[in-house]
Formats: C-alpha cells, structure tokens, sequence
C-alpha cells in the first residue's frame, strides 16, 4: 500500500507585478512600491485577525517569537491564504489609540529583506493588534540554544550577524534607529532560512510599556540609568546577540568582557565549533563584541561600521542559507501552509521524545479483545495479551527493544491487530534508527484505522527519517486534514 498524497500548494506574496494588474490597484493597496513583493500597509478589522488566528486559538501561539504574556504572537491565515503573525497587546499598553496607529504606520512604511516586515494593525476599543509577515522557521534562539539536528554552523553564525547590522543599519538610515530589547528571539528565519529581524521591536514603547526585559544583565548599563533607549543601546544589545553567535550560550556581557580581557576569550567559543573557524576571524568577532559592550555609549561603533566589520568575514557566501541551517526548502516552505498540531509539529522535527510521550498519554484506540478469537483459541489468545502487556511495559520504561520484541510476538499470535499497537512499535523502530520499519507499521495502522490522524503522522516523521520530505508534508497535510474534519464533527 503506498502512501496517501495530496498536492501542497505553496502561498507567499508575488515577487512582481502580474500582467493583468490595473495601475490603480496600488492605490488600493493590493501592492506595495514595485519589487517588494509586499502588499501596503493596510488596517485590518479585528473580525478578519479573529477569523485567521481561530479566534486567537492558544493552538496558534507562536511562544517562540519571544513576546511573553500579555502581550503575545499568534499565527494566522488569511482568507488569501497568506500566513501572517499577530502580535495581541494587553489593553493597557497602548491607551492612545492615535499613538498606537501612528507608530504603526510608521514601522509599516519600511520594507526591507532583512526584516520581517509590518503589513498591517487593527486598533478596534481596547484591541492594539499589529500584523507581520509569518517566519516558518523559527527563531535564532531556537536554532542556537535549543537545536536538535545540528548546531548552527560558523558561516551561518556570521551571516545572521552580518543581516541583523544590515537590517539596523537599513532602519536607522529610514529615521528608525531605536530598537527596543534586541535579542535572539527577535531574530527569524523565513521560508529559505534567511535571518529576518522582528518589525515588532522598532515600536516606540507605550507609556506602560519596558524597552527591555527585567534581566538586567544583559540591559545597557545607560537605560539602568536614564531608562531611555539610544542608538548607542542598540549598538549594545547587538553586542549581546553577538556574543550568543559566538558561545551557543546566554553569557552576561560581565563575565565576558573578564574573559576577554584576560586573554581567555577562546573559552567563549562554542565547543561545536572547534576546527570550523579560523584564529583570526573569531579574534575579530570577539574584538567587534568588545567593542560593542563597552560601558560608554561614545566607544561603541557606529551602526555602520558594524557591516563594515562583518563584510570580510563572511564565508560560503554562495551557499543557500536553508543548506547551511539544515533545512529543506521545500519542507520549510510547505511546512507554512499547514497549521500543526503539536502531535503533527512534534513529528514534523522528528521528536521521537514528544512523540513518546503523546503516544503514552493518548492510551489505546479500539483495544478490545476480539471475542471470537479469545473463544476459539483460549491458550494462545492470553499468551499474545501478556506478550502485549509486556510491551506497553516496556514502552512506558522506554525499553523500546524489548517492546519490539514482544508487540512483534502480539502481532504474529493475532488476527485483529489494534491501530495503537502498530502505533507504538513504529515509535520503537524509530528510536532504534529502523525508519523503513516504522513507516511499514505507520502504514499498517492506517489499514486499521484509515480515519486516524495519528497513522498519517507517524508516517510522516518515518519520511522525514528516510529523506522523502516531500511525501512526508504530504502525510502531514493528510493528518491535519483529517483531524481538522474530526474536530468539525
């Protein structure tokens, strides 16, 4: 039996102009200027932003965006089918709503590749909400303290650098330049694992608003004192992000700075990166993050000279950036038509962990024994049921060999064989790196259950274990599917 598939249409904005596109149409803001590729700043009704995020559903919380509650990010589709993020204010945070609508119509006149730019807001009573184009992959702190594949490597490292200046540079040449608690969670990869910076944070606070989050170890040792944000404070908060290309760690800028100034500054160097880097460009690195980290403000560089600095330093300049991040375009791309489940999401990172523990928790689907069998073969019967017992045993223990082993003997002793069961081994086949195994047992719980979502989901992790990422977001599209049909009935 092959897998079920069904073509996964990808969304993004139009790259040019159609043919067929009236002049007018940029009055009405279908477009914005010619070559974004973004339509204009527009206000959306919180209707449409209720519609697209299924009513703010805590499914679609985007946590890894780094804004914490109250203020929080949602994923949405609009009725275009575009993805966009929406960033939900406390009620209090902007009690002006002229000042809120100004800002943002301000941060939405940019348009820049390096950031991941502003496209609309919805100011409707106490609702301040604030649209952005949609990242799919996630954020640097993700991929530099939390990966699971592969650390990021040294030229990935110096590109995100190298975009953030030029992103802040971008900025402050468009009246700009105040950038409020820069940090790795504001840094996003799009759909080609390019590095975007967050539009969210050029937003002048609102009165009840922070500039920066209360760690202050890592806050400008100025805002301490003045609580106003400078150019000079984003010089060093850019300082900070540095030093977590560097390290693969959240170090204070304090204990680096000793580090550094005791000539020990190789200690500050992620260990995943020993052999992959030159003396000389990480002596550089280290120096342009001294020099952003120092305590007064006037011996920082200029925004400028920080894309100076980067330039030269660059490596595989002629690599794509979704190949140095691991990724697969395509995969990464499709990945953004679809609104996960976290079962769906866990499977498409291949977290045989979280997939473990969601199996464990979700219990057995239609596990009874069958009557007529039990009948008919008594002595057999209660020996496959101790051989599947024994299995789950070992499952919860995580003892995934044996529980092969006796779901194998359960499955070979019986006529009628529980989707659950193929479930679980396909798990212990999968934690035993034997992917052509799992989707073999992914597949025979489809057969037994063709309505279950979770069949077609494991199929997709097996897939993705095997390298067939395109027929993998085709099983994913096919769970979600089905589980979204179920939830409506």
């Amino acid at each position: 039996m092959g897998v079920r598939c069904s073509k996964v249409s990808l969304c993004w904005w139009p790259s040019h102009l159609p043919s067929n596109l009236h002049p007018s149409d940029l009055e009405n803001g279908v477009l914005s200027e010619a070559g974004s590729g973004l339509p204009v700043f527009r206000e959306y009704s919180l209707d449409q932003l209720k519609a697209a995020t299924s009513g703010f559903s805590r499914d679609n919380v985007v946590s890894e965006h780094g804004e914490k509650a109250p203020n929080v990010v949602f994923r949405g589709k609009l009725d275009d089918d575009h993805w966009i993020a929406v960033k939900r204010f406390n009620k209090s945070a902007w009690p002006d709503p002229r000042q809120f609508l100004e800002e943002a119509k301000a941060v939405g006149q940019l348009r820049s590749e390096w950031l991941a730019n502003l496209i609309g807001c919805c100011c409707e009573g106490n609702e301040r909400l604030l649209v952005a184009e949609f990242m799919p992959n996630e954020t640097l702190s993700k991929h530099l303290f939390h990966w699971e594949n592969q650390p990021m490597k040294w030229a990935m490292r110096i590109r995100v650098a190298l975009y953030l200046a030029q992103a802040l540079e971008y900025c402050s040449g468009k009246g700009r330049a105040l950038y409020h608690d820069l940090n790795a969670y504001r840094v996003l990869f799009d759909k080609d694992g390019n590095p975007r910076l967050s539009c969210f944070g050029l937003m002048k606070n609102s009165r009840n608003g922070k500039s920066y989050s209360t760690n202050l170890a890592f806050t400008p040792p100025e805002y301490l004192r003045t609580g106003r944000v400078t150019p000079e404070s984003v010089v060093y908060s850019f300082g900070t992000v540095l030093l977590d290309l560097l390290s693969g760690k959240h170090i204070p800028p304090s204990h680096a700075l000793d580090l550094i100034h005791g000539k020990n500054f190789l200690v500050l160097m992620d260990s995943c990166l020993e052999g992959h880097f030159s003396n000389d460009d990480g002596t550089e690195l280290v120096r342009l993050a001294s020099r952003c980290l120092q305590y007064e403000p006037r011996e920082r560089p200029h925004v400028k000279s920080l894309v100076t600095s980067l330039l030269p330093l660059q490596k595989d300049t002629q690599v794509s950036s979704y190949i140095l991040m691991g990724l697969s375009q395509e995969t990464a791309a499709s990945k953004q038509t679809l609104s996960l489940t976290p079962f769906g999401e866990a499977c498409f990172r291949k977290d045989v962990i979280a997939i473990h523990e969601m199996l464990e928790k979700m219990g057995c689907k239609d596990d009874e024994t069958d009557a007529s069998e039990v009948s008919s073969k008594m002595w057999q019967a209660e020996e496959s049921l101790n051989s599947k017992n024994h299995g789950d045993a070992a499952f919860r223990a995580k003892d995934f060999t044996t529980a092969i082993d006796c779901y194998t003997r359960f499955i070979d002793g019986r006529t009628v064989v529980t989707p659950t069961v193929y479930a679980r081994r396909c798990l212990c086949y999968l934690m035993n790196n034997m992917a052509q195994e799992a989707l073999g047992d992914a597949m025979q719980a489809q057969v037994a259950s063709p309505e279950w979502p979770t069949a077609f989901y494991l199929q997709a992790a097996a897939l993705f274990s095997l390298g067939m990422d395109n027929d993998a977001v085709e099983s994913l599209k096919d769970g979600t599917n089905l589980e979204a049909h179920l939830y409506r009935n």
